[in-house]
């Protein structure tokens, strides 16, 4: 099998080569590529998912990249799926709208724009000069068509010029969830440099390193997301560029965002005092020690324990597992836990994930009703963002006898 990925030996953040493994994952399926039934006895691409910290600026990250044509080629996920998602969005735009000096004309560039849920929001504020740039070509489409449009591609400095050339600056770019995709991070931030004006804001929200080791959040960690931020590297990061932040805000998004709020160094915006407030709670908290990474790695391993024992239990005693969620967040935890092949089936909402099969365990991807028809004794929750509304959904799943178990923030039973 062809070697689907490559990996580097530096910093993506900094360049330095003084990089060392905190946390040991191992090899994990590439997420969101589902089989079909004329395809599912093709051989499994794993690669590793381990997490590595830079001694030099304490930037964690994967440093095994999966080739991006193959990464993003039938990407299935569509932002406008989640409710959750199109609500927060709606707020973010508020929130940015607070601090953006924009006018209504103005250019408001996404990148990695998906299907245009969150440059919707900002047109229904009045702001209708928008652009979307996504590298997944059918979402793109659908985009379009759906007034919103979008360029196919990869933020780089060749497409950056394109863009400039043909719509002029944005006042604002947005990048949300996808700051933390790139492997060449210096490249995308000189391509949104290209594009944005030099009184505009640069603005993108991530997954929270302070958060994700708190809690735990393995389903975080998958090969899309390159980066695991904390603002003291981002910040030695963006000044190397000439940007400076001048805002920064956490979120609960995800399991715990921040929101980072970038311009030209030197521009109109004052920096506020959210900024060293944050840094000052990542140095209280030793993000920048390699002990605090690890420290995570023997939580995982103690929650691997407890997992395997109890799903081992459950099948020697006869009973039958499913699993309820077939998200990006599943494929690792399948993959971490290694339970896949105790399950009988996964259950999701996703109409575009039913009836295909999941990576790696290639376990058959039901719509929830299946829980009412099969009726399987326990459903790990792999959902594990949704595992409040899962339980508050299912309760007849739950009185009919039916058992959940919930992976975070501790390993829980749930029954009627």
């Amino acid at each position: 099998m062809a070697k689907n990925y490559y990996s580097r030996s530096t910093c993506r953040l900094c360049g330095s080569a003084e990089l060392e493994i905190a946390v040991p994952l191992g090899l994990s399926p590439i997420t969101e590529k589902f089989l079909d039934g004329d395809n599912v006895d093709e051989p499994t691409v794993k690669v590793p998912l381990d997490l590595y910290f830079c001694r030099e600026c304490s930037h964690v990250q994967l440093i095994n990249v999966v080739e991006k044509d193959l990464l993003w080629s039938d990407y299935t996920f569509r932002t406008s799926d989640n409710p959750a998602l199109i609500e927060h969005f709606d707020d973010y735009v508020e929130r940015v709208l607070n601090v953006a000096k924009l006018k209504s004309g103005d250019l408001v560039i996404d990148v990695g724009s998906n299907d245009g849920t969150l440059l919707r929001s900002f047109q229904r504020k009045g702001y209708l000069t928008t652009l979307g740039i996504d590298p997944a070509q059918e979402i793109a489409l659908e985009a379009t068509q759906k007034g919103v449009r979008t360029i196919v591609g990869f933020m780089d400095v060749n497409l950056a010029v394109q863009v400039r050339r043909d719509h002029g600056l944005a006042k604002l770019v947005t990048a949300n969830n996808v700051y933390a995709h790139s492997d060449d991070l210096s490249g995308m931030t000189n391509a949104i440099k290209e594009v944005l004006d030099p009184g505009g804001l640069f603005v993108f929200e991530v997954s929270y390193l302070l958060d994700v080791i708190e809690k735990n959040l393995i389903g975080t960690i998958f090969h899309e997301h390159l980066s695991y931020h904390s603002l003291l590297p981002l910040k030695r990061f963006l000044d190397s560029h000439k940007l400076e932040v001048i805002h920064v805000e956490r979120g609960p998004e995800q399991g715990g965002s921040i929101v980072v709020y970038v311009q030209w160094k030197g521009g109109g915006y004052q920096v506020g005092k959210s900024v060293q407030n944050l840094l000052d709670l990542e140095f209280n908290n030793g993000l920048s020690d390699l002990k605090t990474i690890v420290a995570m790695s023997k939580r995982l391993n103690l929650i691997k324990r407890d997992v395997r024992n109890l799903v081992e239990t459950i099948v020697h005693d006869g009973h039958t597992v499913a699993g309820f969620g077939a998200a990006r967040a599943g494929t690792t935890l399948l993959s971490y836990f290694d339970v896949g092949s105790n399950l009988e089936f996964l259950v999701d909402d996703n109409s575009q994930k039913q009836f295909r099969f999941s990576p790696g365990d290639k376990l058959k991807v039901l719509p929830t009703d299946e829980l009412y028809k099969s009726k399987p004794d326990f459903v790990i929750i792999l959902a594990w963002i949704h595992a409040d509304k899962i339980l508050e959904q299912h309760k007849q799943y739950m009185s009919a006898g039916g058992r959940f178990i919930r992976l975070f923030p501790e390993v829980k039973v749930y029954s009627g």
